[in-house]
């Protein structure tokens, strides 16, 4: 296991930034979840820590040590890419001994504890009954398995996984979650795991790292980020449905943001000037009603313009009008009521989470 320490690191290519002067640290067996849209420099940076490519400026440390210059395999890391990378011509068997049988000849291990190992990890991996098949005869979430026993076989000091499930289909990616979890908390391994699906690093993370355009934009832990998020990206990327948000004006008792109207914070003091900001609401503290239903405090009608089953909710896109203002909104369908798109409902959020956003800088009140 390793503490991981990211000094300052940049890469550019030619005049180009794809990472901006980045500093954390991955804390002894931690798993970690590097977030953020395709081409923020995740993957970058997961090539950068396993010696596949070089930075421009900054060092690695790992447990204090400097590995910036160091070859990959000085290293001691384990890297899964999102491609499962196994040999056809070989068994499952042979593909996860391998990292064992090439190491020089002084340090490799007998034939017998190789294969000792090979059972073992195929053992923690439910692939014993797999290993004298070839890569052709798996389905997709088995080679991948393969693929993580390769590179746990070597009991690295470092695991790092680019997109390992995004091959995957949704339920067996589910399943592959609960694995990996099992085995990190067997096996203690301090990991970094990188990610575009929000979902599955709130899932996975014991901390995470949000990144947009070569730049960590938040660090914390998942209910953290989610419950706090500093900055306008982080509040729009984190969570499905995206959080709504809405240019809003703010006024002594009330928040205005186009036709909705809402209760002014308690913790915002009044002020004689009237304040433009960014509001921001969660899908899930929004109710879509019918408009016949009179009974509660109420924020605005409107026209349903898109639906979306989600499990038990109901996920419903509503545009709300008001003197020839619009904005469109997402809420959540009132338990029992099932709106067609086209119809008229109303929208209530009494007891929402409001998030006010400076619209300038995108800076969330109250964070830093």
């Amino acid at each position: 296991m390793a503490e991981v320490r990211i000094e300052l690191i940049e890469k550019r290519i030619g005049q180009k930034p794809i990472l901006l002067p980045l500093t954390l640290t991955v804390h002894d067996g931690e798993f970690f979840v590097l977030v953020g849209p395709s081409g923020c420099g995740k993957s970058t940076l997961l090539s950068l820590l396993a010696g596949l490519d070089q930075p421009t400026a900054g060092r690695i440390l790992f447990d204090g040590s400097d590995v910036t210059d160091l070859e990959p395999r000085e290293r001691d890391v384990a890297l899964v890419f999102q491609s499962y990378a196994l040999y056809p011509h070989m068994t499952v068997r042979q593909n996860m001994a391998f990292p064992l049988t090439v190491v020089p000849r002084a340090n490799r291990l007998a034939r017998k504890r190789i294969e000792e190992e090979v059972h073992r990890v195929a053992g923690f991996l439910g692939l014993l009954a797999l290993l004298d098949r070839r890569p052709r005869e798996l389905s997709g979430g088995q080679r991948q398995r393969v693929a993580l026993g390769r590179a746990l076989i070597r009991k690295p000091r470092l695991f790092l996984l680019d997109e390992p499930l995004s091959n995957l289909d949704a339920q067996l990616r589910a399943s592959m979650r609960a694995e990996l979890l099992r085995l990190h908390k067997e096996l203690k391994v301090t990991t970094i795991y990188v990610t575009h699906d929000q979902t599955e690093a709130m899932t996975l993370g014991d901390r995470l790292a949000v990144l947009n355009q070569g730049r960590i934009q938040q660090i914390g832990r998942p209910h953290d980020i989610y419950a706090a998020p500093a900055n306008l990206f982080v509040a729009g990327f984190m969570g499905y449905p995206p959080m709504n948000l809405l240019s809003a004006r703010l006024g002594m008792e009330s928040i205005q943001a186009g036709p909705l109207h809402l209760t002014r914070p308690p913790d915002r003091p009044p002020t004689d000037q009237e304040q433009t900001l960014t509001v921001g609401l969660r899908p899930e503290d929004i109710s879509v009603e019918p408009i016949s239903d009179s009974g509660g405090e109420r924020a605005g009608f409107g026209v349903v313009r898109l639906t979306e089953p989600s499990g038990p909710t109901l996920w419903v896109t509503v545009e709300l009008k008001d003197h020839n203002e619009a904005i469109t909104i997402i809420g959540s369908a009132q338990a029992g009521f099932t709106p067609k798109i086209g119809d008229g409902v109303t929208v209530s959020a009494p007891r929402a989470t409001l998030y006010l956003f400076d619209p300038t800088t995108g800076q969330r009140a109250g964070s830093s």
